[in-house]
């Protein structure tokens, strides 16, 4: 068994006994204790050290590529979003076209009689 698959491993075992929870706590605690630690300006610091870095890395054509991608997966995400709501609605439309007149008379039927329909 490798390193990797270890610590994969004993991640799952502790995110299944405690939950995805424990991982937000203790990303939170990580967080707060270093900006005690260095001061809230330094995730700033570091944000943009590693910002440069992948420009350097990949271009600065790469932020504007990945900005594209995720402007267009947002605008596709609402266009299916819009697009099951629609389809939902005249489905909707649909079963209450169907729906009403069999409850009505089932309803009917019940009140005629003692309770039970036939």
């Amino acid at each position: 068994m490798t390193v990797t698959e270890a610590g994969r491993m004993g991640g799952r075992l502790v995110s299944e006994r405690y939950g995805p929870e424990f991982y937000e706590k203790l990303g939170k605690k990580g967080g707060s204790s270093t900006a005690k630690k260095y001061g809230r300006d330094f995730f700033g610091k570091i944000g943009k050290k590693g910002g440069r870095a992948v420009s350097q890395k990949y271009g600065p054509g790469h932020f504007e590529k990945i900005g594209r991608k995720g402007g267009q997966k947002v605008a596709d995400l609402i266009e299916r979003a819009k697009a099951l709501e629609s389809g939902a609605q005249a489905e909707r439309e649909v079963v209450e076209e169907f729906e009403t007149p069999v409850q009505t008379e089932v309803g009917a039927r019940a009140s005629a009689g003692n309770g039970i329909p036939s």
